[in-house]
């Protein structure tokens, strides 16, 4: 017996019909309020639980975010992209999308990924160790930076993935200015207190059309329309070396860019040690393990 049978499926995705789930899982594990050694204060824990993101301004200094931005561009112009299944292409203009595993083949990143602030404020979200469930960089090139549709990053997570519970956060660091001309990150604030459950069966190695164009794990447009007037949205605007922090099952996506100005962000996801892979809900093979990392190893400050 695998460790998926004994496992009830509490969010279902990709049946008949689309429908909307009430959440199952608490937003901040443990206390909510902050002890003596904790980052976030009483007022940030109390903003992300209710909206499911929490934006940090300048969290890195500029020093640090010019040597990201140089490793940025020697990764994107590196050789023997069009081969390596890491990178992912836009199917047009052939410019890179995103480069994925970064915390795993780029030292720098690396030890970004392990930050010792950032690992404070996600263990102390989550309560508990965390290790790296995925992690890429998105480019969005001026003039011709593709959008990203509307989805609940837990409803892919979960059913093409295997991850049980909504116990993970992604962190995403700004290394160019992100305003509200070149395609910056979309949310719904207190989108993540419901799971929208997504209508249509998973095909197989879905990753490979999913991650330039998703067809399927795509909420319902009448749903998305409801909790949009309901909640309204919000854009992640900050200058380079700025960082927001979103719930695993926060609805959120991004237009295009036709501005000549590019967009790069960095994105980890940190998921609970308590919370590991299974096999995925939709009865499928896993996604690669650049996709989706079965390297469960808990994350040592740098």
């Amino acid at each position: 017996m695998t460790q998926q049978a004994t496992l009830q499926d509490k969010y279902p995705s990709r049946g008949d019909v689309p429908g909307i789930l009430d959440r199952k899982d608490p937003v901040i594990y443990g206390s909510s309020s902050s002890g003596p050694d904790a980052y976030l204060d009483n007022e940030q824990l109390s903003f992300y639980e209710k909206n499911g993101y929490l934006i940090l301004e300048s969290f890195f200094f500029r020093e640090e975010v010019e040597k990201l931005q140089e490793e940025l561009n020697c990764l994107r112009s590196a050789e023997g992209v069009e081969e390596n299944p890491e990178y992912i292409l836009e199917p047009s203009s052939r410019e890179v999308r995103s480069i994925f595993n970064i915390h795993r083949t780029n030292e720098l990143f690396s030890k970004l990924s392990r930050d010792k602030l950032i690992l404070k404020i996600v263990t102390q979200l989550l309560n508990s160790p965390v290790y790296i469930h995925q992690s890429r960089i998105n480019y969005k090139p001026g003039f011709d930076g593709k959008e990203f549709y509307w989805h609940s990053d837990f409803e892919t997570w979960h059913v093409e993935d295997g991850m049980p519970r909504m116990r993970a956060i992604s962190c995403s660091i700004t290394l160019t200015d992100n305003n509200e001309f070149n395609g910056p990150l979309l949310l719904i604030p207190g989108s993540h207190q419901q799971f929208i459950s997504c209508a249509g069966q998973t095909p197989e190695n879905h990753f490979k059309q999913s991650l330039k164009k998703q067809e399927y794990g795509v909420p319902d447009s009448r749903i998305l329309k409801r909790i949009a007037d309901q909640n309204g949205m919000v854009s992640f605007k900050g200058n380079a070396g700025s960082v927001v922090f979103f719930e695993c099952n926060v609805m959120h996506g991004s237009n295009g860019n036709i501005t000549p100005w590019p967009r790069s962000n960095i994105f980890f996801v940190y998921n609970s040690m308590e919370n590991t892979l299974v096999e995925p809900f939709c009865g499928l093979k896993p996604r690669p393990d650049y996709i989706a990392s079965r390297e469960f190893s808990p994350l040592e400050p740098e």
